[in-house]
């Protein structure tokens, strides 16, 4: 048994086992973090896509409606009527 910790083979096999968990530039740590930001940009993805479906039926209910094209104009763009004025009321923030 000891003979064979001791054989060429078993050593040359161990080194290069360490060397690829250890020491190379793709070894365990590196491709655990790989994989870590990889399920991160495939949540990220689903994500976007969810938003992506919500942006569209926003889109289709306002270039359906041209009462709430100018609602949402007005709210979220501050635009206006000519001879209109606009006032924005900020609240107070506590220093």
């Amino acid at each position: 048994m000891l003979r064979v910790f001791r054989s060429f083979y078993f050593l040359t096999g161990m080194g290069f086992l360490v060397w690829m968990l250890v020491f190379d530039a793709n070894d365990l740590g590196k491709q655990f973090d790989i994989y870590r930001k990889w399920q991160e940009l495939r949540n990220e993805k689903q994500y976007y896509l969810d938003n992506i479906e919500v942006v569209k039926k926003e889109r289709a209910e306002l270039m359906s409606s041209p009462a709430l094209l100018e609602k949402f104009a007005r709210e979220k763009y501050l635009m206006k009527r000519p001879g209109e004025d606009v006032f924005v009321l900020v609240p107070a923030t506590e220093e």
